[in-house]
Order: C-alpha cells, then structure tokens, then sequence
C-alpha cells in the first residue's frame, strides 16, 4: 500500500468540506485520509531502534544465550556464527532472527498504518499512534507557511518532510515523509489554499469596514502577512561565497577560545612537564568537541540562500539536510545585527532574530532558527533589513550610526559621562532611539550590536535600577520580546531620561498594537499569546494586550 492510499471515511468525516479541485494539484489534498511513505517509521526513529537493540544484544549476548539455551551449551567468547554451527542449533537461531524481524516489521507497519493526515478545505490534520492516539489540526486561516526539510538519510531514499507553521506555540503540524515530490507539491496545495482563506477574510474585513481606511489596513495586512505561493522562488539576493564562510568559521569566538586554551595547556606543559597525561586527556576531548561544533556549524551554513516570497522572507540553508524555512515579517519579533571582534577585517556582520515558531519548547530537534544571515557585508544587512523589516525605514546612515557610532547627531540618546564609573568600556556606545516603527538599541565596543525592536511586537518594557545605578542617577531599559537569542537592554542611561523613554516607548507600543489589532496579524499575535518568559495561554480564547501606560511621575520622584 503506497502513501497514496486513502483510509475509509469515518462517520464523523461526513460532511467535511473537501478542497476546490482548482486549488489543489495533488491527489493527497482531496479532503481524504492518506498514509505517510512507508519507510516514515524507520526515518522517525526505527533506525535508531534498531541500533539500540543492537548494542543491547553485543552486550548481554552471554546472558541472552544462558537464558534461552540450555546449560550443556558452552560460551568461549568465540564468534556467534561458529558458535551456532559447532552446537548444531542453526535453525533455532534462524527461527529467533526471523520472528524478531516479524515482530520489527510488525511494529512499523502498525506505527504507519496508523499515522494518517488529511487536507481539507479548512485545516490540515494528522492523526498518529496504536495505543494512546493523538489527532492535531491546523487551521489553513492560522498557516504562516510550510517549511520543508530534507535530511541527509532522508534524501538518499527520496524523503521529505512537511512542518506547517501555525500561530502559536506548539502549533505546528509535521508530515514525515512524504517523497520528495509529493511533499512539493502538497506543499504548494497548502499554501494556495491559506492564502485562499486570507483572501476571503480579507474581503470579509472589507466588506465589514466600509471606509477607506479599513480597506487599505486590510491590504496592508495582507501584503505582510499573506501564506506564500508556491511560484517560482525568487533569486536569493545574498551571496555568500565559500572561501569568505570558511575563513568567518577560523575568525569566529569559538576559535579564539579553542587557541587560548591550547595555548594555556602549551605553557603548562613546559612549566610543569608532569602535567603532561592530565593535559592531553582534557584536551582531546575538547579538540574533538570543538572540531565536530565547527563542522557542524559549516554543513549548516553552507549552501545558505534568502529570498523575498509572498509571505516575507524565504531562507534555505544546509549542505546534507536541507532546509526551506519562511519568515513572515509578522512573526518577527527582534533583529539584532552584531559583528565578531575579527570579523572586523572583512567588514562582516550577522543578523539575528526572535520568532514565534510554532514549535514545541522541547522540540530540540526543530530549534528555533537564530541565524538569519550567516555572514555578510553591510550591503546584505541593509538588503536583509529591508526583507525582515519592510515597515521600519533602516538606511545606510541609520544602520551605520547605530553599527559604528556614536556621532554627532545621530539621534540616540545616550550614557551620561559618569556611567564611565561602572561601565568603563562601552558606556560612549550606549544608546537608544526611537522610531515611529521600532526602537534601536546600540550596545558593545569590542563586539558591537544593533538591536531592532518592533513596536508592535514588544511584550513588556522595563525600568530597572541596582544600587549601583541609583547612587549614581543611571537607569536601565529592557524590552521584553518572545524567546530568542537577541536580547534589546541597554544600561547606563540618566535615570531622567531613561524614565521618560520608557513612558514614551510603551505609548508608541499601545499605539503600534492598537493599529494592528484589526488585522489578521494582530489576530495571530492575539492567539499565541507569548509573553515575554516565552509562556502562551490559551489559543482557544484570545485575548488582544498591550503594554499599560504609567502615570507622570512628579518631577521631584526618583524612580
């Protein structure tokens, strides 16, 4: 039975509405039940059962034979073959080598014959196990996009596997595996008809706003946060050559660190020489740690493109599993753009961003991706910037003031010159601004920062104060976003003025949320509900939030 074999419809299925046949090009997307390939079980994670039985059995041979034989057979630790023909006990062992494959084969093709999904014309559903079942759905007007990856066991076989992104956390809905060629094209089916269901809400919305400006946030809204076509992707508009990748790897923080330590162990080994086999013990470890992180790191990176969709931002990247993954600019919740202390040579930089994946917390398989661009020239960051953040206006001057300021008239505000006191190296590059959009955060001196904050996006903002800071006027601010690798604080500040941007930025942040709580957008931020510890309540029940404005402090009230 193939993965296009349907499965008989079920009572309740009566009456589920099947997909517009113009909409649809596969013979998976017709509103049935279909199975997965049948190789899905061994690729989910029977591979890794069978080499687990088979270390088991290396190791407890000698026990598994006293048990299952009888004593008067001899076990001299000589090889199973041998043992089995000189005991003249070949059949048994053919007979237990087939029934234990019975039972292998048996357990998959119940794992497959059980695991089934469906598309309809209103939501994707998959429903999984023998036992204790489970039955996930993800509603086509929730899809963000479909991410397709193909790992390396995966690809020799002709696998793929289907992630669609839903709004909200642990939203996601994964169909492992598809061949390669039905999962394109029940991929492209998906987001045809998500983007059928935008259109219709859109022209609900329409219909229901009646003015002119109704209309216009509700194209708005669509242009921004639309489900991707499946059209011809667009020409990645990065480059990243490989000499440039390699020689970013042998410049980056973890190589420094790699030679200080082998330095460190050098110098101790000729001081004192009797340390010589404690040392070489730590340090092949790390060498082979270090070794495999970097290659690691390279096969991720390595074939990296990023392309504008539909949708936002389409970013493929990987040399042995291969992954598409799409980046709506709704759901992106901070940029952050830095630059490695040697990468200063090349003039090269990294983009970083917070998302909301859909993913499980405890789906350490499918992390949240952080690296967005790998490496570029500040030409790609500004190309970047403007697929990532089509609504806040970075040009070269403000991505300049805020990647190598500070200067004169640039806008931020910045530490007081007594913030040199406890903050002696960066407190000159310290600053913060504030857009119409978004609020920049410019930090570090040695690894400098920029960090993009959307509005319309912030959870919270803090004002924070240690000891420290108030015996010396300084304040801190912090703007809390969903969980991430970019982090928008910026310290030192004159507790005045940090008191007053704090009241500003959470005005600007009612006000940016206000404008979107009308569109699609706003709906899907409203169901995940992530607050800024990455916690989400329930998406059955949205509830639009903001940030609350505080009272004017009087002038004479420290905070």
């Amino acid at each position: 039975m193939s993965d296009l074999d349907p499965q008989p419809a079920a009572p309740a299925d009566i009456g589920v509405p099947a997909p517009p046949p113009a909409a649809v090009r596969s013979e998976m997307s017709d509103g049935e039940w279909h199975r997965l390939h049948p190789l899905s079980p061994l690729l989910r994670g029977g591979l890794t059962l069978l080499v687990i039985i088979g270390i088991l059995i290396a190791n407890l041979r000698d026990r598994l034979i006293s048990f299952f034989l009888p004593e008067g057979f001899r076990w001299d630790e000589e090889d199973p073959v041998d043992f089995v023909l000189q005991n003249g006990i070949a059949v048994q062992a053919i007979v237990a080598v087939v029934v234990g494959l019975i039972v292998l084969v048996a357990l998959f093709w119940m794992a497959w014959r059980f695991h089934t999904f469906r598309i309809t014309g209103d939501e994707v559903e998959v429903r999984s196990g023998v036992l204790f079942r489970t039955h996930r759905r993800a509603p086509l007007d929730r899809v963000q996009g479909v991410n397709l990856t193909r790992p390396a066991l995966a690809r020799l076989v002709g696998l793929a596997k289907l992630e669609v992104v839903g709004a909200g956390l642990d939203a996601n809905v994964k169909l492992e595996y598809l061949s390669t060629a039905n999962a394109e094209t029940v991929r492209g089916d998906i987001l045809r008809l998500a983007s059928g269901h935008r259109t219709k809400d859109a022209a609900a919305r329409t219909a229901a706003g009646g003015p002119l400006t109704s209309r216009v946030t509700a194209g708005i809204s669509e242009i921004i946060d639309g489900v991707e076509d499946d059209g011809t992707e667009a020409e990645s508009i990065v480059r990243v050559p490989m000499s440039r990748l390699i020689l970013a790897g042998l410049l980056s923080g973890s190589t420094i660190s790699f030679v200080l330590v082998v330095v460190a162990v050098i110098v101790g080994l000729v001081l004192q020489p009797v340390w010589i086999v404690p040392a070489l013990g730590a340090s092949i470890p790390t060498a082979i740690a270090f070794g495999a992180y970097a290659v690691r790191r390279f096969v991720r990176t390595v074939r990296y493109s990023i392309a504008p969709s539909a949708s936002g931002v389409r970013v493929t990247f990987g040399l042995l599993t291969t992954v598409t993954e799409t980046l709506p600019p709704g759901r992106i919740h901070a940029v952050d753009v830095r630059q490695p202390l040697l990468w200063r040579w090349g003039g090269w930089y990294r983009i970083r961003i917070n998302q909301i994946s859909g993913r499980s917390a405890s789906d350490t398989s499918a992390a949240q991706m952080g690296d967005v661009l790998p490496i570029g020239t500040q030409a790609d960051v500004e190309r970047v910037l403007r697929l990532l953040l089509p609504s806040v206006p970075i040009d070269a001057a403000l991505l300049d003031a805020g990647l190598h300021g500070p200067a004169a008239g640039d806008g931020y505000t910045t530490s007081p010159a007594r913030a040199r006191v406890i903050d002696p190296l960066t407190w000159r590059r310290n600053g913060i601004l504030v857009l119409p959009q978004a609020v920049l955060v410019r930090t570090g001196r040695l690894w400098p920062k920029l960090t993009i904050l959307p509005l319309a996006r912030l959870q919270s903002v803090r004002i924070s104060q240690g000891p420290l800071d108030r015996r010396l006027g300084l304040a801190g601010l912090t703007g809390h976003t969903v969980l991430g690798p970019v982090s928008g604080t910026v310290a030192s500040l004159d507790h005045e003025e940090a008191y007053a941007l704090w009241n500003d930025i959470t005005a600007a942040a009612v006000a940016a949320a206000s404008a979107e709580s009308v569109s699609p957008a706003a709906d899907e931020e409203d169901a995940a509900g992530v607050d800024a510890a990455g916690a989400a309540p329930d998406t059955a029940a949205p509830v639009t939030a903001a940030p609350v404005v505080a009272p004017a402090r009087p002038e004479d009230e420290r905070p």
